[in-house]
């Protein structure tokens, strides 16, 4: 049976996390269908533009993704603090821009004001929305339902669109971040879909590099800040040149068909996260063989079984080859 959602995201463990969203039909998400010779690409960019909106509504930054033939990735990081900070008008706006709100909202937000026999509705909605704002489970859904209703519409059909379930993995520690970002930008290059990873259409690598040519980050996407432990503003704990050295090594590998072993030249990030080259080529090519639940060190996911009161350490064998 599949994990209950409330255990496969645990925000006291972490707040990164992978998910995965794929089609039921034969029907593709976007690409080429043979029998018909219809093209479906321009579905990328459903997802993608839908992806980047919601990441303005919701405390939920987006680390990584890529929208794939019949499938899409994203690595998620759930900034809890930040939808705890906002106002209640904050929240109730962000809300609005995603979903029509109850009355009650609505004319807190015309008004200014509620009548006080209201005033105990309104604080339970109000409560109700900041908790949605960093919730996996809302973004998701609120990706995936209009891109369905939108393909729907387009194939002239009803039913499901995606499976019943987005599948998620709770990332626990910078080693299972750095592999699993890795396997999300570079799975268009590993399908044949692009050449490098810089030309790779409708990916977070992509978005990241030409934002790079101009001195920039990209504001839709978490920023690279080095050093977690830091004074600095939260975000990804490497440096930007260090994360796309790594995956310009590791996609040189994977196209020459080499053995996996890298030289001399290693990325610093290899060395600081402690896993070894032959290790990480393997990680960053069948990730998701690989793990099937949370991703982490022993000591991560001794933490969260500890947290969760579970007893099987799950992944433990794959941990113990993969992460030191």
């Amino acid at each position: 049976m599949p994990t209950p959602r409330n255990r496969q995201i645990c925000l006291q463990a972490t707040a990164y996390y992978h998910c995965v969203s794929r089609c039921v039909r034969r029907a593709f998400l976007c690409g080429n269908d043979k029998f018909t010779n219809k093209s479906f690409e321009h579905r990328r960019e459903w997802v993608e533009r839908r992806l980047l909106f919601l990441s303005e509504i919701f405390c939920i930054d987006i680390c990584a993704y890529a929208v794939m033939t019949n499938h899409c990735h994203i690595v998620l990081h759930v900034d809890k603090s930040k939808a705890d900070a906002l106002d209640d008008i904050e929240v109730i706006n962000r809300w609005h821009r995603v979903c029509k709100g109850t009355l009650i909202t609505q004319q807190y937000i015309e008004d200014g004001h509620i009548s006080e026999s209201f005033a105990s509705t309104l604080n339970d909605t109000i409560k109700t929305y900041r908790n949605r704002l960093f919730d996996i489970s809302w973004f998701m859904r609120l990706l995936n339902e209009p891109i369905a209703r939108m393909a729907n519409a387009e194939d002239e059909c009803t039913g499901r669109f995606w499976e019943g379930r987005f599948s998620s993995q709770a990332l626990l520690d910078e080693a299972a971040l750095a592999a699993c970002m890795s396997y999300v930008d570079l799975n268009p290059l590993r399908a044949g879909l692009a050449q490098t990873p810089e030309t790779s259409l409708y990916t977070s690598i992509r978005r990241r590099v030409s934002s790079a040519l101009k001195g920039e980050q990209p504001k839709p996407l978490i920023k690279f800040v080095g050093d977690i432990n830091q004074d600095m503003a939260p975000g990804l704990p490497y440096k930007f040149e260090d994360y796309l050295n790594l995956v310009d090594l590791t996609s040189r590998v994977i196209r020459d068909k080499n053995s996996g072993y890298l030289d001399n030249d290693v990325p610093k990030i290899l060395t600081r996260l402690n896993i070894s080259s032959s290790n990480w080529l393997s990680l960053a090519t069948r990730f998701e063989f690989h793990f099937k639940g949370p991703v982490g060190n022993n000591v991560s996911l001794t933490h969260l079984c500890e947290i969760q009161n579970r007893e099987r350490r799950s992944n433990i064998c794959a941990s113990t080859r993969f992460f030191k």
